[in-house]
């Protein structure tokens, strides 16, 4: 494995928290009743509006520069897609919602499969939300987070592209989230693609979902999924 980039050496001030060995595909999930991971290693999703980073931010999180495509068409991906890390836990990409250009009826079929997979997947430790800091959160965000606050699944919110904004704007918005939420602000990660700022503390967060006990996992027997509007 190649050294880490000297940004994301200047973020870090104590060893990395989650060493990347190994990632392997492992296939997608294309509709609600399709295949999935028969496997019995616990599942980390990351979720959120199309456009807002996930596949940069995953690249960053993993140390690959290819490791989730990164695509100039916002709500291009259809399927929740699959990887194995480290053979020890499985991470799950969810599809990007709420991109205005998609068709009504193709968000239509992404809903109930990403429902569906969160309401049927007894080995999710948790979901990493993902926001924009140049946007205040949107109706389909809010609509996300409850939904997660119904299952009762562990939630993470990350907060993508601050180097996009001065340290001071980057902040107050940091602060208006928080807010809006509900939330203590220092229940959110700030986190940079570009400069690797919130890597180390989102893989943190990842290494504490792990260790929830099977008990606060999703009920693989919950009601059918319901269509999120």
């Amino acid at each position: 494995m190649s050294p880490a980039p000297a940004d994301d050496a200047a973020h870090r001030a104590s060893p990395d928290p989650l060493v990347i060995r190994s990632l392997e595909f492992i296939g997608p999930m294309a509709t609600v009743d399709g295949w999935r991971p028969t496997s019995t290693l616990p599942e980390i999703a990351f979720a959120g509006r199309s456009n807002v980073g996930k596949s940069s931010l995953l690249n960053r999180l993993v140390r690959r520069k290819a490791f989730a495509r990164v695509s100039r068409t916002p709500g291009r991906t259809r399927e929740i897609n699959f990887f194995s890390v480290n053979g020890t836990f499985v991470l799950s990409d969810l599809p990007g919602y709420g991109y205005a250009r998609i068709s009504k009826a193709r968000q239509a079929e992404w809903r109930p499969l990403i429902e569906g997979y969160l309401r049927r997947s007894p080995n999710l430790r948790g979901v990493v939300q993902l926001l924009d800091v140049r946007r205040d959160p949107t109706d389909d965000d809010r609509l996300m987070l409850d939904l997660l606050a119904d299952i009762g699944v562990p939630t993470v919110i990350c907060v993508t592209k601050v180097d996009k904004l001065s340290k001071q704007a980057a902040a107050a918005q940091l602060e208006t989230i928080a807010r809006t939420l509900q939330l203590d602000p220092e229940q959110i990660i700030p986190f940079s693609a570009e400069t690797g700022e919130g890597r180390d503390a989102l893989a943190e967060a990842l290494v504490a979902l792990l260790a929830v006990s099977s008990e606060h996992a999703t009920d693989p027997a919950a009601a059918p999924p319901a269509d999120l509007d």
